[in-house]
């Protein structure tokens, strides 16, 4: 784990740091973050995770030729 220190000179410099930061990870290390923040969120909620979620509908469009 990197332990590094920054100090930024404004909160617009800090937020791109972070954003090349997370894009600098693989897709599977995003995508754990991202769940592991929505446990956290249900557990501080006192939710159960395994909650309905909501349905998701697939729409394909075929353009027309031009």
């Amino acid at each position: 784990m990197d332990k590094t220190i920054r100090k930024y000179a404004n909160f617009d410099e800090m937020k791109a740091d972070e954003y090349r930061y997370w894009q600098s990870r693989p897709v599977h290390e995003r995508v754990a973050a991202v769940s592991e923040l929505t446990q956290e969120h249900y557990a501080m909620k006192g939710a159960v995770p395994d909650v309905p979620r909501l349905q998701r509908t697939l729409v394909h469009f075929e353009r027309a030729p031009r």
